[in-house]
Parts: structure tokens; sequence; C-alpha cells
């Protein structure tokens, strides 16, 4: 007999006279799991032994547990639910349980962090109040039809990653992240809309169909990344004005549009990198000062940026296409007026291939800065590593 169900007829008692218990506490069986429920609040962790199995419910009185309720590495539950709970102050944890196909909690609306990962047979949360509080969500590694259940009023960060049945992503009610949101590489064609979304920190999206941030002013302190979204023909943040960190769009097969119509000022790098059918850059109207790197590469026929001014580390422009004059009669006087610099400056179209800073520029060209055969002069880290390092280079 285990010394949690030694202890448990007292906590029910408690629980009846006052509504609380301070316990934490591991679930064996149904029995321990009635004697919770019992409960009105629950003060302490909950965790689900690993060998519980098929059905387990804590249906009863419980509508809050002050502390985590953690369910992992369990290969035999198949249904759990919790009928009346609708506070968790901590964590709520169902990682590695691949049989388990209902997860219920009709009256959930508040929980400190909601990770779901490893969950293989799961395609529908029935979370029927919807979850409006959370600061932290982590989805990975489902087979979730939809997000259903959570529309979220604020959140610290949200990471949702790996979940292949996902073709929706859609928070209706945030207006600002806190530290950083992360989509990876769930539905290829999965639609991204954040509607009223003002700031955020640390954005980084991948393998998406379609982006939708019309209401996003700044980044803060973070950074701005779109990477290996094949789908995606447009990105577009009209009243994006500033990012603290690095801007970088890259490897997006099927991008033809950049439009970021207010965006002033970019901290550290700015990067537009093997974009396929990405052939005109004028989605930059407005920009004015890169802190560190202006890195643009790819098979452009126009490119422009009429109100830069100023360019604190590299300026790389290679395009395979034909760039006309925009060198020579932009950007060489910028460089020529130290407002670029001088040293670690190129700008050349017509090149057999086109090639991100650090890299020398190879074939026959036209256009002016350093020729083929000259690199620009110091590197930029690779596009494929992601954001992480970016916004803190190349100010020599």
């Amino acid at each position: 007999m285990s010394l949690f169900k030694i202890a448990l007829p007292a906590l029910a008692v408690a629980g009846s006279a006052y509504g609380t218990t301070s316990a934490t506490a591991t679930i064996e069986n149904s029995g321990d799991a009635t004697a919770i429920a019992g409960c009105k609040t629950y003060t302490g962790s909950i965790a689900i032994a690993t060998g519980v199995g098929s059905d387990l419910s804590l249906d009863g009185q419980l509508q809050s547990i002050d502390g985590d309720l953690i369910l992992e590495n369990n290969k035999d539950i198949v249904r759990f639910s919790a009928g009346s709970l609708k506070n968790i102050t901590g964590e709520l944890r169902v990682s590695n349980v691949p049989e388990i196909a209902s997860l219920s909690m009709p009256q959930l609306t508040s929980v400190d962090t909601l990770t779901l990962n490893g969950l293989a047979n799961l395609r529908n949360l029935e979370f029927t109040s919807v979850i409006s509080k959370c600061d932290h969500l982590d989805i990975q590694n489902t087979v979730l039809l939809n997000l259903n259940g959570i529309g979220l009023n604020e959140a610290a960060d949200i990471l949702i990653a790996n979940n292949k049945a996902i073709d929706t992503i859609n928070f209706m009610n945030i207006t600002n992240i806190t530290e950083r949101l992360e989509l990876s590489y769930n539905n290829l064609q999965v639609n991204v809309s954040f509607p009223i979304l003002e700031s955020a920190n640390n954005i980084s999206l991948r393998a998406i169909g379609s982006l939708d941030i019309p209401a996003l002013s700044k980044i803060n302190v973070g950074d701005f990344g779109v990477f290996e979204s094949d789908n995606l023909t447009s990105i577009s943040a009209p009243n994006l004005t500033q990012i603290d960190g690095a801007l970088v769009i890259a490897n997006n097969k099927g991008l033809q549009n950049i439009s970021f119509d207010a965006l002033t000022k970019v901290d550290a790098n700015l990067q537009i990198a093997n974009n396929t059918n990405l052939h005109e850059l004028q989605g930059l109207p407005k920009l004015k000062n890169v802190g560190a790197a202006l890195d643009i590469s790819g098979n452009f026929s126009k490119v422009e940026t009429p109100s830069l001014e100023l360019v604190k580390g590299v300026f790389n422009l290679q395009s395979t296409g034909n760039i006309g004059d925009v060198c020579s009669k932009f950007y060489d006087p910028l460089r020529d007026s130290n407002k670029l610099p001088k040293g670690k400056y190129v700008c050349l179209g017509e090149l057999d291939k086109a090639n991100t800073a650090g890299t020398q520029p190879s074939g026959s060209s036209s256009g002016s800065g350093n020729k083929p055969g000259a690199a620009v002069g110091l590197s930029v880290p690779s596009i494929s590593l992601g954001l992480v390092g970016l916004f803190a280079i190349l100010l020599l």
C-alpha cells in the first residue's frame, strides 16, 4: 500500500471541511484520483504514475490546483478528464503519452504553462471553456488537427512545432508576446494569423503557408525571421516600424513579395537571401538605418531602398539578375559619403552566382564595389542556423 493511499482519507476530510489541501502526490490508481477529486483546491503538485492505465478521471469537486499537473511517460492511458478543474497555477504537462486519445478539461481557462508533447493519438483538445490565460505554451510532436480550446489573451512565449496536421494557427486576442514566438514545421500550408499582435520578441517562423500580422509595430530586444517556407508567397508587416535585433528572410522558394512599408530601423543584421522567386525588392521604402550588415542576395531585377541613410557593418548586394544602375546612382554615392562601409562593400549584378556577405562573388558582373575574386571581408553566420548570434556581429 502506498504512503499516498494512507494519507488520502485525511486529505479528503480536509477538502470537505475547508476546500483546500497542502500535499504533493503521485496518483497510482483510480482510488487515489477519486480522493483528490474530492478536494475543491489542491495545494501542491499532482503526478500521474507511469503504470496507471486506460481511463483516469479527476472529475468531482476539484476546481484549482496550486501547483503542477503532470502526466508523462505513460504508455497506457487512453482517456484523462478533470471535469470541474478551472485553474492550474503551475504547469499542465502531457508528454510522451502515445495512446491518449481524449484530454477533457471542459472548465479549464487558466494555466501558467501548457506543455503537450509526443501525443501520437490525440486529435482534438477538449478545453470547451477555452484557455485564455497561459504564459508559456509549448505544443510539439502531436497529431492535433487544430488548436481549438486555446484562445490566449496574453503570453510570454509560444512554441508550436512539428505538428503536421495543424493547418491553422490563429490567435485572435493576443496583443503582446513578451519573450518569443516560434512556429516550426507544422503543416506546410499552415495559415498563421495574429491580427491584433502589436509587439513581440524573437519571432521565428519556419515552413509556414501564409502570414497575417497587420498590427505588429515593434520587435522588442530580439529578432524576426522567416525561413524555409516554400508555400509562402508574401510577407507583409505594414505597421512594423522598428526591429531591435535582426531581420532575416531566407530560403523561401515561393516568396514573391516582401512589404515592410513602415520599417525605418533594424538594429542588427538585415539579411534577405536565397528566396528563389523574389525578383523585386521594393518593400522597404522607409528603411533608414541598419545597425550591422545589410546583406541582400538572389535573382533580383530591381532593388530599391530609397530612404537608406546608414549601414554600420557590411553592405552586400549580389544578384544574378541585371539590377541596372542602382549601384552607381544610389549605393556608390552613399559609400563615398561614408554612409555605407567602404572596405566592406559589394554591389554587383549579372553574376553567375549571388552569394551572401563573406563569400566572394563569382562570374562576370556589372556594378561596382569589390569585383569578383574579392570577398567582403567579414562573414555573416549561416542563415540555416537561424537568428542566434546574428544581432551582435559585424559592428567592427
